[in-house]
């Protein structure tokens, strides 16, 4: 009898197979489980190195100095107003404003008997009565050396004397007068001790025919240096002399007008200039 191989040999190949199955699982299982292992083991990744953010330095704190403490100074005015009458001590008097800094009084007659005012840019001396003898001191200020020098127009009677005055104090004052007539005279005056009474001293006197009579527009100038004492008339010296036995040193300056025999007397002052000499 003969025996088939085919039944035998596909049961072998079988078996084969069905041993093998479990072998791949096996080792499939295997490699899992060292995969995992692995895995488990590995030493964790390192991660990139990064920049550390930038820190903006911190200042240094500095107790405040004493300049530091102050306050900023202010920024001038591109342009200054211009000083006015009251802030100076040599300037040129329009009388625009008035005439409140300037303070009249008078030697011989009443204070009621001079019209004294600033009008239309002028200094007014109005005097209707006869023998008053007028002056008005400008208060603000104080002067040891100094020169002032005014343009005065005549409008009354031509029997009229312009004055100017320097270093008027309680100790008594400097002063000259010059007539339309021609003359002129230096004098040295001081009140009495009680204030009411004026005395006169001359120092100089003279004449000249620079002094232009009638209604007539004058510059006079007088200064006072030192012990000397000078008279200009329109532009030309005209007298100097040298003053030692009152040594008056400082004091006001001024200007006056005095009528005499006759009236109305009216001198109007454009302008007083102050200045050093």
């Amino acid at each position: 009898m003969i025996l088939s191989l085919k039944p035998f040999i596909f049961t072998e190949e079988k078996v084969k197979r069905q041993h093998a199955i479990p072998s791949l699982i096996a080792l499939a299982v295997l490699l899992i489980v060292s995969l995992g292992c692995s895995v488990l083991s590995a030493p964790p990744a390192t991660p990139a190195p990064q920049e550390p953010p930038t820190q903006q330095p911190q200042p240094t704190p500095v107790e405040p100095t004493a300049i530091q403490q102050e306050q900023p100074s202010p920024v001038p005015p591109t342009e200054a107003p211009p000083p006015t009458a009251e802030s100076q001590k040599f300037f040129t008097e329009e009388f625009d404003n008035g005439a409140a800094n300037w303070s009249p009084f008078v030697t011989n007659g009443k204070l009621h008997q001079l019209d004294f005012s600033a009008r239309d840019g002028r200094l007014v001396f109005a005097i209707n009565e006869r023998q008053v003898w007028s002056y008005a001191v400008y208060t603000p200020q104080t002067y040891d050396d100094v020169k002032i020098e005014v343009q005065a127009e005549n409008f009354g009677n031509n029997e009229n004397n312009v004055t100017l005055i320097c270093r008027y104090s309680e100790r008594g004052w400097y002063e000259v007068t010059i007539s339309n007539n021609g003359l002129y005279k230096i004098y040295f005056g001081k009140w009495d001790d009680n204030g009411t009474t004026a005395s006169y001293a001359k120092i100089a006197d003279g004449g000249s025919t620079n002094i232009l009579a009638g209604r007539a527009i004058n510059t006079y100038a007088f200064s006072c240096k030192g012990t000397m004492l000078t008279l200009t008339i329109n532009g030309k010296e005209i007298k100097r002399v040298e003053e030692k036995q009152r040594g008056l040193r400082e004091g006001q300056i001024g200007i006056g007008v005095s009528s005499f025999r006759y009236v109305p007397v009216e001198v109007e002052f454009d302008w007083v200039q102050i200045t050093q000499p």
